[in-house]
């Protein structure tokens, strides 16, 4: 049974450490891509999560993945209730050392009932790299057009 640890904003460090290796580790941004590096370790692009964190509607959640209370990966996600209940998961991802064996499908499951006791009534995401695009899909994820930035959504409802 996987479980979910919410982080304060008051606890966010150490997120935001796991979160730039995950970025990097997986792909999402170019080491090299100096520019990107600089926004997502910066203060803007963090103030606005962690301001969207403590607003009351259309909150932001930062969360742990627990299962026998170790961290196994973390997610973000905005519940948007004003877009009737949409979640939208911006950040997903299991530790390395803890993938394989359908953890992933569990930690979203675990994340699906958290964010529906919050109010979610459908998810979406964007994604561009395959092994993500598969791994969503098989979750059940159908694409769903191209977001401002032209990258493609996926949606679950």
């Amino acid at each position: 049974m996987i479980g979910i640890e919410e982080i304060p904003p008051a606890g966010l460090g150490a997120f935001w450490e796991l979160h730039i290796q995950y970025l990097l580790r997986d792909g999402i941004i170019d080491p090299e891509d100096e520019e990107d590096l600089a926004y997502f370790t910066g203060a803007e692009y963090r103030g606005i999560l962690e301001a969207h964190m403590l607003r009351p509607t259309d909150r932001q959640y930062m969360i742990y993945f627990l299962r026998d209370g170790q961290r196994i990966g973390a997610a973000s996600f905005c519940i948007y209730e004003s877009e009737g209940g949409k979640c939208f998961i911006l950040d997903f991802w299991v530790f390395p050392e803890h993938r394989g064996g359908g953890t992933g499908h569990r930690c979203f499951e675990a994340l699906a009932r958290c964010a529906q006791a919050e109010g979610a009534r459908f998810f979406e995401l964007n994604s561009t790299k395959a092994d993500s695009v598969r791994f969503w899909k098989s979750l059940g994820f159908a694409e769903n057009g191209l977001d401002e930035y032209d990258m493609p959504l996926y949606i679950k409802r």
